[in-house]
């Protein structure tokens, strides 16, 4: 189970951390309620009284952890990015990170699958529906995304950190804005669009740092 926690440098929205495994139990409960509910009805419509309704739990139980449905919804983005980038991080162990190709692609198959599979991602994605700084009040959400990537990537790369960032932050901007232009023409993503902004991407990452 993934740690509810914050993300390293981000802001945690719980009142307190659940310090028993049946807390912790019952917080996760919360979250998987609240992405069911906004795949269902949306994030205006979600109300607390619905996801307590929904994880099984008392209102009260849920303010105890979680001021508003708000702060669940950062709870649950935050739970996203983790799985994100823990599943980037093996796949990268599997492949060669060296190889521009493989990283994209594998970082790129990742985000279509949590939008495709996981509940509530296709209609928060990282969190600029609700706030453009849910992950962290002191950076936009991209600007979180791409401090991650940075971290894992780095170690694997001989590229100084700066030059890094400016690059996927350029590519993390144009993959963003074409994937969403992808999964408005096509609830499951358009695969003509999706490999475009894999060539795109890859050919603007091979000019900044080679094929290879």
């Amino acid at each position: 189970m993934p740690d509810i926690q914050a993300a390293k440098g981000t802001d945690t929205p719980l009142r307190r951390q659940p310090v028993q495994q049946r807390s912790a139990k019952r917080v996760e409960q919360m979250l998987d309620a609240s992405a069911q509910l906004i795949d269902e009805l949306g994030y205006e419509a979600l109300t607390t009284t619905l996801i307590a309704k929904r994880a099984g739990v008392a209102v009260g139980s849920l303010y105890q952890f979680f001021p508003d449905k708000r702060a669940v919804v950062q709870a649950l983005t935050q739970r996203n990015l983790e799985r994100f980038i823990q599943q980037i991080t093996e796949r990268l162990d599997s492949i060669d990170a060296g190889h521009w190709w493989d990283v994209v692609d594998s970082i790129l198959d990742i985000y279509l699958r949590m939008h495709r599979e996981i509940p509530g991602f296709s209609k928060v994605h990282f969190g600029d529906v609700v706030d453009t700084q849910l992950l962290d009040e002191s950076r936009d959400n991209n600007t979180v995304i791409v401090d991650s990537l940075v971290g894992v990537l780095s170690p694997n790369l001989a590229t100084p950190v700066d030059d890094l960032k400016f690059a996927i932050t350029i590519a993390n901007e144009v993959a963003d804005a074409l994937l969403k232009l992808a999964f408005r023409r096509d609830p499951m993503g358009d695969e003509h669009i999706v490999s475009e902004t894999k060539f795109l991407v890859k050919g603007y990452l091979a000019q900044r740092f080679g094929e290879a």
